[in-house]
């Protein structure tokens, strides 16, 4: 249902509802994640969020969706599992991640204070691909890490920068494999994007009439 045609339900309870459903759409994760044409041919402004970093912060588009998915499955309201208090009483978060980039509170206010986004929100896609980018691209300047590394920039995004230089994930051989994980999917979706970016930058509209 279009959002024009709201304005002709007048019940409230209708309104309401309907209101509920184009939130859900909006929100809801990609039906075929592990493929990056699918992921951007069901949500077309995922797309232009993604190339605008591209061009912004110079990050190839694969890198940061290919973090994202691992920290999220692109669920817009993530939140990392309880931690509990002697093993079963419920007490809080074990981190304060959230949203599309599991962004930690700290580091995000360090990103709204930069960049000057203020109103950013972890669970608008958009600012959350954007902080990626600002983080990738910052991970480049601290540590020397090329922005198309997946691999070890997964690392100092989950290790933080002073722990990526203090080498704190070699005592981690699950986030080692993880990371491999990361960058193996980086560069699927990369091969993936090859084939369709070019439709992708034309829209739907220039595809159904001239494609």
């Amino acid at each position: 249902m279009k959002k024009k045609n709201l304005k002709k339900l007048k019940h409230p309870f209708l309104i309401g509802v309907s209101a509920l459903i184009l939130a859900g759409c909006a929100s809801a994760p990609p039906a075929s994640p592990e493929n990056i044409c699918h992921i951007f041919e069901e949500k077309e402004d995922w797309y232009h969020a993604a190339a605008d970093v591209r061009d912004k912060w110079g990050v190839p588009i694969h890198v940061p969706m290919a973090m994202m998915y691992q920290e999220s499955s692109f669920k817009h309201d993530a939140i990392p599992p309880r931690d509990y208090l002697l093993g079963f009483i419920p007490w809080g978060r074990v981190s304060s991640a959230y949203g599309y980039s599991q962004a930690k509170t700290m580091t995000w206010e360090d990103y709204q204070r930069e960049t000057g986004n203020g109103w950013a929100s972890r669970s608008d896609f958009e600012d959350a691909i954007d902080f990626m980018g600002w983080f990738i691209s910052k991970t480049y300047k601290i540590n020397g890490v090329s922005k198309w590394d997946a691999y070890a920039q997964y690392l100092n995004y989950h290790e933080g920068w002073g722990g990526y230089q203090r080498k704190t994930y070699l005592q981690k051989p699950w986030l080692v494999r993880t990371s491999k994980t990361v960058k193996q999917r980086s560069l699927r979706y990369a091969a993936q994007l090859k084939t369709c970016e070019e439709e992708l930058q034309h829209g739907w509209f220039y595809n159904l009439f001239f494609g």
